[in-house]
């Protein structure tokens, strides 16, 4: 047990809170947007398959969202257990802000969640369309709180250091630091497309299947006209992203780029490439000549400062943040592919009926969580060995308990977790199975029972609905 590290250990173990918890909250808030959305459309236009489609994946949502209380609580304590220095320093700042996220974000999520989930026959329709518009209002309020405290954490602004601790200068610099404007939007924008990447999988499933033909393919066709938009924004932000992270992180760029030399010119775009911590150079590299440079620096010859420019003990881990980042855009871009062909296939009217490109939908169900979690990986990984930016070292905020008992409760951790999302995969997999709620049923639950009009709506959109279709039988 001797050669066990309790920074490292401490390190893995947050990381791994993390990437579990953040599964959650991905889909969470591009769910409960679309949830919101389609209850609006189905108030506005009386189409009963918007109904359907809020009230199946109303559940899924309310199982993710609780997953992902669950997970986020033990975090708040390992910033006290495992880095009880950096709570100190830097308590002044991060708390107020952890603060305000409870005070704005979840109490309006906890206060209208139940109205969402249990009000249908309860309330109106206005008062219940209000209620999911204020959880999904919720969910982008929490991101942002979050999202203003790490991002302050990548590029720190507005403080003033009084005897090694902060303390606030200016709160609008603090929040609105340089790196959160980009941020924010990029992790907003994952979230919409993981949703939509959930919906449309599911939906592309059914239609390999034979099964709930009609909910099927409102939910796709929806899903992808909103990813056209979403991932082709997302590659903006992401570049604009990326010239950010040139200007104010500089080592993390060299190493999502596996570039080693102070000052390289006419940098290749690496399309493969192990980047080698000790021998400081790239083994097996392939690249585009010149893209790289155009790219970062919007000309072909543009000079980038690369990882050598920096001691060794600032450096971050290269590979893991090389390889997290071609994760991460890999699936971008198979994400915008996925998107035009929908665009083609739906002009040659055969998008719920080609297998390749259903099949290809149903694969990537998972895959906007997989990129989200590539994508924290490089930023977080990409910020050490420093927990506040240049200023504050991991390393010297870690608490100082014995490296067994980090290893236990990581242990403990991996278990625990490992079993609550077999419980979570399991009653996922059985609402998708069990399909979404039949037309005949939701007639008989229509939100605010009285509510004029309603009815005759009902008849109308009704007698163009395939009463027996495959699968509902």
């Amino acid at each position: 047990m001797e050669h066990l590290n309790t920074e490292m250990l401490s390190r893995v173990q947050f990381a791994f809170t993390v990437s579990f918890h953040i599964i959650f909250p991905s889909i969470t808030i591009g769910l409960a947007t679309l949830i919101a959305i389609w209850e609006g459309l189905w108030l506005k236009t009386h189409d009963p398959r918007y109904l359907q489609l809020a009230k199946f994946w109303i559940k899924p949502f309310a199982i993710t969202f609780g997953m992902g209380v669950v997970g986020g609580i033990v975090m708040s304590y390992e910033f006290g257990t495992n880095f009880s220095k950096f709570s100190e320093i830097a308590g002044p700042v991060l708390g107020p802000l952890l603060v305000y996220e409870v005070m704005t974000a979840f109490f309006l999520e906890a206060g209208f969640l139940g109205v969402m989930l249990f009000g249908w026959q309860r309330v109106g329709p206005k008062v219940h369309f209000i209620s999911t518009l204020v959880v999904a209002i919720g969910t982008w309020i929490s991101a942002t709180w979050i999202m203003a405290a790490n991002s302050w954490m990548q590029t720190p602004a507005g403080y003033k250091i009084v005897n090694g601790v902060f303390h606030v200068d200016s709160w609008m610099d603090v929040i609105f630091n340089p790196s959160f404007p980009y941020r924010v939007t990029h992790m907003l924008l994952a979230s919409f497309i993981t949703a939509c990447l959930l919906v449309a999988g599911v939906s592309a499933f059914y239609l390999l299947k034979k099964q709930h033909t009609n909910f099927a393919k409102k939910g796709l066709s929806m899903t992808m006209w909103m990813l056209l938009v979403l991932t082709l924004v997302q590659v903006e932000v992401g570049d604009q992203s990326g010239l950010e992270v040139k200007e104010h992180q500089p080592a993390k760029l060299a190493a999502i780029e596996g570039i080693w030399e102070a000052k390289e010119s006419n940098v290749p775009l690496l399309l493969f490439a192990i980047p080698n911590m000790k021998t400081e150079q790239n083994d097996y590299q392939v690249g585009i000549p010149h893209l790289g440079s155009l790219i970062l620096t919007h000309s072909f010859d543009g000079a980038v400062t690369g990882l050598k420019a920096f001691p060794k003990e600032d450096r971050p881990y290269a590979p893991l943040v090389f390889w997290s980042f071609r994760v991460m855009v890999g699936l971008g871009i198979g994400m915008v592919l996925i998107a035009l062909a929908a665009l083609v296939l739906r002009r040659k009217g055969r998008l719920y009926e080609n297998k390749w490109f259903l099949r290809a939908v149903a694969f990537f169900t998972p895959m906007g969580v997989v990129s989200t979690i590539a994508g924290w990986y490089v930023a977080e990984v990409g910020r050490q060995p420093w927990v506040v930016y240049n200023l504050v070292r991991t390393v010297d905020v870690v608490s100082p308990l014995p490296a067994q008992r980090v290893l236990f409760t990581l242990i403990a951790f991996v278990i625990i977790y490992g079993l609550l999302g077999l419980v979570y995969l399991y009653f996922m997999r059985k609402l998708i199975r069990k399909g979404p709620p039949k037309m005949a049923t939701l007639e008989k639950q229509l939100i605010g029972m009285n509510a004029p009009g309603y009815a005759l709506a009902w008849v109308k959109n009704l007698k163009h609905e395939d009463h027996h279709p495959e699968g509902e039988k």
